[in-house]
């Protein structure tokens, strides 16, 4: 094993590192968990999507919600759009894989929705459609991506882009700010 763990482990700390630091990414932070806060409060879903990696980060945080995070309390409509196995799969077989985000929100997103859209690299085709197709809905939309933000800060809201090119550094992170925006959006709507 020619790479060192304690490497790879200093480099994720190095990432969280730079996160700490950058104050324009902690506000976004705070910003994404305000307009969540205010989506459910409004009687709003959060819908989330990514593929891969990140389709496993937008399932596993849309279930930190809606299921629970720290405290027992009540359900927040959250959902990662590629669960549907069936509708998966048969829009990408009937149109195409780049519309099988764009074409669920056109059904079920609505104007105060809010779309967490996360992509490494920020040029996924089909995440980018997703978000534009959020924009047309009249829904907040929330890129989630490495330094460079791609294609994506053209189009989302609130960028959250993780200082880093290193797509396992970017993932780990991702989850960190997901699991921070759960906890904010938790101790506000349900306080002890």
């Amino acid at each position: 094993m020619a790479t060192d763990i304690r490497q790879l482990i200093q480099g994720s700390i190095d990432t969280k590192q730079l996160i700490l630091k950058d104050e324009l990414l902690l506000n976004a932070i705070r910003k994404a968990a305000e307009v969540s806060v205010n989506a459910f409060g409004s009687g709003n879903k959060v819908l989330f999507c990514g593929n891969g990696g990140s389709a496993a980060d937008a399932q596993h945080i849309a279930a930190e919600l809606s299921g629970r995070f720290y405290t027992d309390r009540d359900p927040l409509y959250a959902e990662a759009l590629h669960v549907n196995s069936s509708y998966m799969t048969a829009v990408a077989n009937d149109y195409s894989y780049d519309v099988v985000y764009s074409r669920m929100i056109k059904g079920s997103g609505r104007k105060g929705d809010v779309l967490f859209a996360i992509s490494t690299s920020g040029n996924s085709k089909n995440i980018i459609l997703a978000v534009e197709e959020a924009k047309k809905q009249g829904m907040i939309t929330i890129g989630m991506t490495g330094s460079s933000g791609g294609k994506m800060n053209d189009v989302c809201d609130i960028m959250l882009k993780v200082p880093s090119n290193d797509t396992p550094r970017i993932q780990e992170s991702h989850i960190l700010i997901g699991h921070i925006i759960c906890q904010l959006i938790e101790e506000t709507i349900f306080p002890k």
